[in-house]
């Protein structure tokens, strides 16, 4: 699969767990001692020296200690992760979230950031080809622990207000066959900034409109759940805006 070894999927896909689960960067000796890999720390750890090499693992202040790149985000969103399954009642409620404001678009698209903020805990945005923007949640991302740097807070919220970001955003997922967007980090964003963020867009499109909805919060969102609402609400946005003729 691609260049990596079988050990070293197995080792990216504990770091990439551990990392989601705690946010801290991540050494040989806990993933020895929590996930049985059946090495010893200093195979695990060279193996990470390989990783690191390949682009899969980032390096910290700290030599001993890795965190993983955009590279191996993608390599286990693409490979390694199986997404969950929304639930009938997590569809019907997307639904009802947006089905009273369907006639009218600025109040479907202001009220469906509203809803996907409040689903998935992160910040939710909607940008269209008409220049509009729409975002809800910007406290939710104060409750995780990499925006409590006032900086990266500062930086992200300003950036928000930048309709040339977005619209460039839109461009680049309409000239693209995949029905999910990634920005994962410093590579996609291009501010070195922006490199414990993530997001995750879907695409719409009506008679007149056309547009991504997404979220934004920390590289280490749980994609497995995220993805699949992100998938969905967008289709579901889709469907909305065609029969509505907006």
């Amino acid at each position: 699969m691609e260049d990596l070894t079988q050990r070293q999927i197995d080792i990216l896909k504990v770091i990439i767990h551990e990392y989601t689960e705690t946010g801290l960067a991540v050494g040989s000796e806990i993933l020895e001692k929590k996930y049985k890999l059946g090495v010893s720390p200093a195979t695990i750890r060279n193996e990470m020296v390989e990783l690191a090499k390949k682009g899969y693992l980032k390096k910290t202040h700290f030599s001993s200690v890795r965190i993983p790149s955009a590279k191996g985000f993608r390599f286990y969103i693409k490979h390694l992760m199986k997404q969950k399954e929304m639930s009938t009642t997590d569809e019907v409620s997307y639904k009802n979230g947006i089905w009273d404001e369907r006639k009218e678009t600025h109040r479907l698209l202001s009220q469906a950031t509203k809803v996907l903020s409040q689903k998935t805990g992160l910040l939710s945005l909607i940008t269209t080809n008409a220049g509009d923007m729409y975002y809800s949640g910007m406290a939710n991302l104060l409750n995780q622990p990499e925006f409590l740097d006032i900086n990266l807070s500062r930086t992200l919220f300003g950036r928000l207000d930048e309709i040339t970001f977005w619209e460039r955003i839109l461009n680049d997922m309409f000239s693209l066959e995949d029905e999910i967007y990634y920005m994962l980090g410093e590579e996609d964003f291009h501010d070195p900034a922006f490199d414990c963020c993530a997001s995750v867009f879907g695409e719409f499109e009506g008679s007149k409109i056309k547009g991504i909805i997404g979220v934004i919060g920390p590289k280490r969102m749980s994609y497995d759940d995220v993805i699949p609402q992100v998938r969905y609400f967008s289709g579901l946005l889709g469907e909305i805006v065609k029969e509505q003729k907006l």
